[in-house]
């Protein structure tokens, strides 16, 4: 009888010892082999992850569209003003009648000196695909395009259809060329009408004159007589908008008229920090 019990008793012991063993042992699921792989990524998933929070290169192109405007156009007097603790010893650069000839190397004068300035279009003057080629090189090194009417008639001559079209087939037609509308209007002579200030207003630009510019007077065409009324004028002043033109002296005295400006301690602010309608 005592054997029996020990033969029992050595039997228990192994059937509890086996049953511990299962217990310790990670359960497996059928077709594994117990291994924990690592979480990978796949090129799907990726690119799942960059449209939901956007690549850098994306979240860079947001943030300069929507870089918060520093400066206002003041629509009394026409200055830019700072809209806060901006630095308010600045000019605005602007070149009106664009791209009629010189444009194009105005525009690389001012790039190699790393500054911005509007330029303000005609619409006779983009009426070609060499035209057109001509404006999206402009916008492309970085400048903003002005509407400054299809044909450049006084709109206060014209009807208010007349008006309507000199400003927005030319924002059409602009469009269709840089991919974007104008945000800023400049009308010819500077002289504006009830009705297209309205028009203005629904097509979503800043109505912008100028404070001073002198390049259309004979005194005035030449590169030194242009420099020296342009950086010596009493009209000189903090958030003065200087209005120049498409021509051959305008030309050839930019860089010395930059130069001029800033060795007078202005800085000539980025149009892209104005405000405009959103």
């Amino acid at each position: 009888m005592k054997n029996i019990f020990y033969i029992a008793l050595l039997l228990s012991l192994i059937l509890i010892g086996c049953s511990q063993e299962e217990v310790s042992m990670p359960i497996k699921e059928e077709g594994s082999d117990n291994k924990v792989e690592p979480t990978i990524e796949t090129k799907e998933d990726v690119q799942a992850g960059s449209t939901e929070s956007g690549s850098k290169e994306e979240i860079e192109e947001v943030n300069v569209e929507q870089r918060e405007a520093e400066y206002k156009v003041n629509q009394s007097n026409w200055l830019i003003e700072p809209t806060g603790t901006a630095n308010d010893q600045v000019v605005l650069l602007t070149i009106d009648d664009a791209p009629q000839q010189y444009a194009l190397e105005m525009a690389k004068t001012l790039d190699n000196l790393g500054v911005k300035a509007i330029f303000f279009v005609n619409g006779h003057f983009i009426d070609t695909e060499e035209e057109a080629k001509i404006l999206k090189e402009i916008y492309d090194l970085g400048f903003p395009i002005g509407n400054h009417t299809y044909s450049h008639h006084s709109l206060k001559d014209l009807t208010e259809e007349e008006q309507y079209d000199q400003i927005v087939s030319l924002n059409n037609r602009i469009k269709e060329i840089i991919g974007e509308k104008p945000k800023f209007f400049r009308a010819p002579f500077g002289a504006n009408t009830e009705y297209s200030k309205k028009v203005v207003e629904q097509e979503k630009m800043v109505l912008m004159n100028w404070t001073y510019g002198y390049d259309w007077e004979k005194d005035f065409q030449t590169k030194e007589s242009l420099v020296d009324i342009m950086v010596n004028t009493p009209l000189l002043m903090k958030g003065a908008n200087l209005l120049m033109h498409d021509r051959e002296w305008t030309n050839a005295a930019l860089e010395d008229i930059v130069k001029g400006l800033r060795a007078k301690g202005f800085e000539i602010v980025d149009p892209g920090l104005i405000e405009t309608p959103k």
